[in-house]
């Protein structure tokens, strides 16, 4: 279930969105048919994740992706698909790996959400 994001957060998040890239569920299914090198990584809560990912993925939520991201991905040049529930979260994690020099991260338009949706429809 979505929920109400205050006014605040949600010109937060239109600032961010205005500076990065959003990919559809479908340009990452293309990806990933395609072979690409990406690594999809899901920052959401222990709790989402737990009772969902998407295939693949990997955890780093948003209250850690920025300290541990170094560890887990080095290259700052991988291609980095985020997502959260509904794309919010992980705009914002996009925008902070993108200021810390990962040229490639790339937030989930729609996230699970999206990503669930496009999987019940297929």
């Amino acid at each position: 279930m979505a929920r109400k994001h205050s006014p605040a957060f949600i010109a937060l998040v239109a600032q961010a969105k205005a500076c990065i890239p959003e990919v559809s569920v479908a340009d990452v299914l293309a990806m990933r048919s395609r072979g690409d090198a990406l690594t999809v990584i899901d920052t959401r809560e222990k709790y989402e994740w737990d009772a969902g990912h998407i295939d693949g993925a990997l955890h780093l939520s948003k209250g850690t992706i920025e300290r541990d991201i170094e560890l887990a991905i080095g290259d700052m040049s991988a291609v980095l698909v985020l997502y959260c529930g509904g794309g919010y979260r992980s705009a914002l994690a996009t925008e902070a790996l993108r200021r810390m020099g990962y040229t490639n991260a790339v937030s989930l338009d729609g996230g699970w959400r999206a990503w669930q949706h496009d999987q019940n429809a297929s």
